[in-house]
């Protein structure tokens, strides 16, 4: 941890800065911008901000030779050394102090607000810093508050890793030829043979005559329905006696045939 006479850092630098003389404050109500003449500061230079072990410098110096002005020093933020005004982020009070020790309080403003933002950041920072040192410096001090967690391998310890295992992989399922995901045919079973032509289940309509045959067998052949010629037309002989097929014997008894009508 740094100590007061160490090296010097610099923190932040603006190059733009206003300062004004502000009056007294009568109440507690805090300072005012509106109550300093902003139009005509008292002086105008560059702001910059070091820091020295935990103890942070504001200095205020010539634009052009760098020649000191005024400082102020900050052993806390925020405090009484840097205080922000109630109508304005923009304008701050500060509390310089001289080598014998006198101090006095003025005005200072920036003409962006992103200069007054990074000149607040800056000193919350460094002291957020001094703040986590003395934390550490505490620990230290106090010694070891209690057992290490020892996360090293004991003598003879082992572990095992199972890569791969922890989750089962779905099997890719079986397409066939054409991309239509057929089924595969059931284990040891055979595939039967094709019917044979004459035992076709395509609906099949017997057609007789020439002329009609002829219009029927000019269409595609593709056709599910397939014209079938044949000669005789065997649904006629359900329409036809069954003496006309085959002749019957002459009746034996002329009686036995006048029974049967009147039966």
């Amino acid at each position: 941890m740094a100590t007061e006479g160490g090296y010097e850092s610099v923190l932040c630098v603006k190059p733009d800065v206003n300062v004004y003389r502000i009056p007294p404050r009568a109440t507690n109500r805090g300072y005012r911008a509106a109550d300093w003449k902003l139009d005509s500061p008292d002086w105008s230079g560059r702001l910059r901000i070091t820091a020295r072990g935990n103890v942070a410098y504001v200095k205020l110096e010539d634009k052009v030779s760098g020649e000191l002005f005024a400082q102020a020093p900050l052993h806390e933020f925020p405090g009484i050394t840097v205080e922000t005004v109630s109508d304005s982020s923009r304008y701050f009070v500060l509390r310089i102090q001289d080598d014998n020790g006198r101090s006095a309080f003025i005005g200072v403003g920036f003409g962006d607000r992103g200069d007054a933002f990074d000149f607040n950041v800056a000193l919350q920072d460094h002291f957020k810093w001094v703040k986590q040192e003395e934390e550490l410096s505490k620990k230290a001090q106090c010694g070891d508050p209690g057992p290490k967690l020892d996360l090293g391998f004991k003598e003879g310890q082992t572990i095992t890793l199972n890569i791969g295992q922890g989750k089962k992989r779905d099997k890719p399922r079986p397409q066939g030829t054409g991309g239509f995901g057929l089924l595969p045919p059931p284990p040891g079973g055979k595939i039967a043979p094709p019917p044979s032509p004459g035992l076709s289940n395509h609906n099949t309509v017997p057609q007789t005559g020439g002329t009609a045959t002829g219009c029927l067998l000019d269409l595609d052949s593709s056709n599910s329905n397939t014209v079938v010629q044949s000669g005789p037309d065997l649904w006629g002989d359900f329409s036809v006696p069954a003496s006309s097929l085959a002749a019957a014997p002459p009746p034996q008894n002329s009686s036995n045939s006048t029974d049967w009508i009147q039966f």
